[in-house]
């Protein structure tokens, strides 16, 4: 039997330097590389990890996946946008809870996860062989187990039940059927837990490794499980030993969180890297390292944008309260009048399009694009998957669970006070209703508040007028392919 080639993409080396800047290393695959003869040192086990993070990075496998999808559009905190009915009209169904199951918009989310879970299997299998370093063996094996528990923990909160792929399949294995909800969230907490023992602070990394997994945010992932899982005390425990580890602070000022200049900043927990001069290009972007959600977002007409992604003005309301305007809506949408950084005013007759709004979060200046190459698939806006800010208001949220009210109203309103506007002195239903607002209103277009609905079980009343079933819609369907494709091993969510 010929050997299997070792892919280009188990060569390719992604680095963050700086606090705020990205660079790129590629090594060309030395002739001749096998299966049989690649894992056998260090670098290989570093190029083997590194492949699992670029997982990180896919956004069209070929279809869209972003977390802005699922997260924003199908909550009440935006709608699709795009030209029109027709642009994406797959999307327009989901969002309506009407989406079919044999789109590529599912088949893509699928996919991309079960890529990136497949990674992380390789480097845990064969990188314990590898005679190196013992503490860099054990910080790899923990970024991979990371990375594998991040991936489930997006197919479970998007589908539910998953096959529970813990190990490269043999072709034997390809038809498994779904695993439980249940199981699918042990293996995330089991992964979760052995990482944070073994992953470094983030204070403890070089600086040619900003960027990589830390333990604070093995921990706050943990958090999140614990959360979805409803294990109050343990969320409340680990949010606070990321708190009492004096590793991350919020930034003094809100606004720069979202800029060039603000990656990887001081409230940074776990920040998906991308950068604007890889070079990459349309397709399945298995080597792609910049994003394409500066282009998918961006107004249209001059602004040279898709235009998806619109606020509603349901999520602008929520920002005034007595009359008065938090000061995040500035950092969270363009309205009308308002320049959008140095490509213009924003006009209705300047985007050529109806809506009100646009998100502010992603959006990336002119100046800033691609230096080489085609700029759309080379958008170079960092992913802030979770904040400090995000850390504090799970323990607000955890700690109201646990009758800990008074802890729980110190660390909401330390993210209040951050932006200046009142502190919260309620109690009972009235404190956590206020921590469930706190987090639409810090986190909104970040990809949070459809999972937080369905989490906390406020789904049906704030998304039923759009089409929300209890009992249905808290999951999306299986890919109609991979039902197929596993010859009926896989089976339909309820409702689909």
């Amino acid at each position: 039997m010929k050997a299997k080639m070792i892919p280009l993409f188990l060569l390719t080396v992604l680095f963050t330097f700086g606090s705020c800047t990205k660079d790129f290393l590629e090594k060309s695959p030395p002739i001749g590389v096998t299966e049989e003869n690649f894992y056998k040192t260090e670098a290989d086990a570093i190029a083997a990890v590194n492949a699992a993070y670029a997982a990180l990075q896919f956004e069209l496998s070929p279809g869209g996946h972003f977390r802005w999808f699922w997260g924003d559009i199908m909550s009440d905190d935006s709608e699709k946008g795009g030209s029109g009915d027709n642009d994406v009209n797959e999307l327009l169904q989901l969002e309506t809870f009407q989406g079919p199951a044999n789109t590529d918009l599912l088949e893509a989310e699928w996919g991309a996860n079960f890529q990136g879970i497949y990674r992380a299997n390789v480097v845990l299998e064969k990188v314990p062989a590898i005679e190196m370093n013992g503490n860099l063996k054990a910080r790899i094996l923990a970024e991979a187990k990371f990375i594998r528990a991040w991936f489930f923990y997006n197919l479970v909160t998007v589908f539910g039940g998953v096959p529970l792929v813990d190990h490269t399949l043999a072709a034997s294995e390809y038809n498994m059927p779904r695993a439980s909800a249940t199981e699918v969230w042990d293996l995330i907490e089991t992964d979760l837990t052995e990482a944070a023992r073994d992953l470094p602070l983030r204070s403890e990394y070089e600086p040619i490794d900003i960027g990589r997994i830390t333990k604070g945010a093995a921990q706050a992932l943990l958090v999140k499980t614990y959360l979805w899982r409803q294990n109050w005390v343990a969320a409340q425990q680990t949010a606070e030993e990321i708190i009492n580890s004096g590793e991350y602070v919020l930034a003094a000022d809100y606004a720069t969180i979202f800029t060039l200049e603000g990656e990887n900043g001081p409230e940074s927990v776990f920040e998906i890297q991308y950068m604007n001069a890889s070079g990459g290009n349309w397709g399945k972007n298995n080597a792609n390292e910049g994003t394409f959600t500066n282009v998918f977002q961006r107004a249209r007409g001059q602004f040279e944008g898709y235009g998806f992604n619109i606020p509603t003005q349901d999520l602008v309301d929520e920002f005034f309260d007595g009359g008065e305007e938090d000061p995040r809506l500035e950092a969270t949408v363009f309205r009308e009048g308002e320049p959008m950084g140095d490509r213009g005013v924003f006009t209705k007759e300047a985007t050529g399009q109806p809506f009100d709004y646009y998100p502010k979060k992603n959006f990336n200046n002119k100046s800033e694009e691609a230096p080489f190459g085609d700029p759309n698939p080379n958008g170079g806006t960092n992913d802030r998957v979770i904040r400090y800010a995000d850390v504090l208001l799970m323990h607000a949220e955890a700690a109201w669970h646990n009758g800990a009210e008074e802890a729980a109203r110190g660390s909401l309103n330390e993210v209040r006070l951050r932006v200046g506007v009142p502190v919260i002195n309620a109690s009972g239903d009235a404190l956590l209703q206020a921590i469930y607002r706190e987090r639409r209103l810090e986190l909104s277009m970040e990809g949070h508040r459809f999972f937080d609905l369905v989490r906390t079980g406020r789904a049906v009343a704030e998304l039923g007028p759009l089409g929300f079933q209890q009992g249905i819609h808290e999951v999306f369907p299986i890919p109609e392919s991979q039902i197929q494709a596993t010859n009926g091993a896989l089976t339909q969510n309820n409702g689909y």
